[in-house]
Protein backbone atom coordinates (compact mmCIF):
# COMPACT_ATOMS: atom_id res chain seq x y z
CA UNK A 1 0.00 0.00 0.00
CA UNK A 2 1.17 3.58 -0.82
CA UNK A 3 1.12 6.39 1.78
CA UNK A 4 0.48 9.91 0.32
CA UNK A 5 1.46 12.76 2.69
CA UNK A 6 0.77 16.79 1.38
CA UNK A 7 1.98 19.80 2.99
CA UNK A 8 2.27 23.53 1.83
CA UNK A 9 -1.38 24.42 1.74
CA UNK A 10 -1.88 27.59 3.47
CA UNK A 11 -4.02 31.34 3.10
CA UNK A 12 -2.42 33.61 0.28
CA UNK A 13 -3.73 36.96 -1.16
CA UNK A 14 -4.78 37.30 -5.08
CA UNK A 15 -1.50 36.93 -6.53
CA UNK A 16 0.57 35.37 -4.16
CA UNK A 17 2.29 31.89 -4.43
CA UNK A 18 2.58 28.19 -2.84
CA UNK A 19 4.38 25.26 -3.39
CA UNK A 20 2.21 22.16 -2.58
CA UNK A 21 4.60 18.77 -1.54
CA UNK A 22 3.47 15.22 -1.45
CA UNK A 23 5.65 12.17 -0.54
CA UNK A 24 4.77 8.68 -1.04
CA UNK A 25 5.61 5.97 1.23
CA UNK A 26 4.46 2.47 2.26
CA UNK A 27 5.04 -0.54 0.52
CA UNK A 28 5.18 -1.05 -3.26
CA UNK A 29 6.73 -1.77 -6.83
CA UNK A 30 7.15 1.75 -8.25
CA UNK A 31 4.92 4.61 -8.56
CA UNK A 32 3.97 5.51 -12.05
CA UNK A 33 1.55 9.01 -13.00
CA UNK A 34 1.31 11.07 -9.43
CA UNK A 35 -1.00 14.58 -9.99
CA UNK A 36 -3.24 17.06 -8.05
CA UNK A 37 -6.97 16.90 -7.94
CA UNK A 38 -9.06 19.89 -5.98
CA UNK A 39 -12.04 19.71 -4.91
CA UNK A 40 -14.61 22.73 -3.28
CA UNK A 41 -17.33 21.70 -1.62
CA UNK A 42 -20.51 20.66 -3.37
CA UNK A 43 -18.50 19.85 -6.22
CA UNK A 44 -17.04 17.56 -8.22
CA UNK A 45 -12.95 16.99 -7.63
CA UNK A 46 -10.93 18.22 -10.25
CA UNK A 47 -7.99 17.87 -12.24
CA UNK A 48 -5.28 20.30 -11.45
CA UNK A 49 -2.17 18.60 -13.21
CA UNK A 50 -0.56 14.98 -13.76
CA UNK A 51 3.36 14.18 -14.44
CA UNK A 52 4.33 10.65 -15.76
CA UNK A 53 7.30 8.94 -14.64
CA UNK A 54 9.00 10.30 -17.75
CA UNK A 55 8.35 13.56 -16.39
CA UNK A 56 5.43 14.22 -19.43
CA UNK A 57 3.32 16.73 -18.11
CA UNK A 58 -0.68 17.70 -18.37
CA UNK A 59 -2.50 20.74 -16.75
CA UNK A 60 -6.18 22.07 -16.96
CA UNK A 61 -6.78 24.90 -19.05
CA UNK A 62 -7.39 27.06 -15.45
CA UNK A 63 -3.80 26.70 -14.59
CA UNK A 64 -1.79 26.50 -17.58
CA UNK A 65 0.92 29.03 -17.26
CA UNK A 66 0.44 29.97 -13.92
CA UNK A 67 1.05 26.17 -12.05
CA UNK A 68 4.15 23.92 -12.88
CA UNK A 69 4.56 20.29 -11.79
CA UNK A 70 7.18 18.61 -11.23
CA UNK A 71 8.55 15.22 -9.57
CA UNK A 72 11.79 13.74 -7.89
CA UNK A 73 11.17 9.85 -8.54
CA UNK A 74 14.31 9.53 -5.88
CA UNK A 75 12.29 10.72 -3.57
CA UNK A 76 9.04 9.89 -4.83
CA UNK A 77 7.58 13.56 -4.00
CA UNK A 78 5.72 15.21 -6.65
CA UNK A 79 5.49 19.22 -6.23
CA UNK A 80 3.18 21.75 -7.29
CA UNK A 81 4.01 25.21 -7.83
CA UNK A 82 1.63 27.47 -7.77
CA UNK A 83 1.96 31.56 -8.83
CA UNK A 84 -0.42 34.40 -9.61
CA UNK A 85 -3.46 32.14 -7.38
CA UNK A 86 -6.43 34.17 -7.87
CA UNK A 87 -9.60 33.07 -5.69
CA UNK A 88 -11.02 30.54 -7.56
CA UNK A 89 -8.09 28.54 -6.73
CA UNK A 90 -8.96 28.29 -3.17
CA UNK A 91 -10.22 24.90 -3.21
CA UNK A 92 -8.69 21.26 -0.85
CA UNK A 93 -6.00 20.17 -3.14
CA UNK A 94 -5.07 16.30 -3.19
CA UNK A 95 -2.14 14.43 -4.35
CA UNK A 96 -2.43 11.42 -5.85
CA UNK A 97 -0.43 8.26 -7.29
CA UNK A 98 -0.89 5.38 -9.43
CA UNK A 99 1.38 2.58 -8.53
CA UNK A 100 2.10 -1.16 -8.74
CA UNK A 101 3.82 -3.23 -10.79
CA UNK A 102 1.90 -5.17 -13.64
CA UNK A 103 -1.26 -3.63 -12.74
CA UNK A 104 -1.93 0.08 -11.13
CA UNK A 105 -3.27 0.89 -8.30
CA UNK A 106 -4.84 4.38 -7.33
CA UNK A 107 -3.83 6.11 -3.80
CA UNK A 108 -5.13 9.53 -2.44
CA UNK A 109 -3.76 12.03 0.10
CA UNK A 110 -5.95 13.43 2.46
CA UNK A 111 -5.41 17.03 1.30
CA UNK A 112 -4.61 20.14 1.73
CA UNK A 113 -6.29 23.56 2.56
CA UNK A 114 -5.40 26.30 -0.20
CA UNK A 115 -7.48 29.37 0.38
CA UNK A 116 -6.68 32.64 -1.58
CA UNK A 117 -8.48 36.06 -0.63
CA UNK A 118 -9.29 38.96 -2.86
Amino acid sequence: QVQLAESGGGAVQAGGSLRLSCAASGRFFRIRDMGWYRQVPGKQRELVATIGSGGTTNYADSVKGRFTISRDNAKNTVYLQMNSLKPEDTAVYYCNAQAGQFTAANFWGQGTQVTVSS
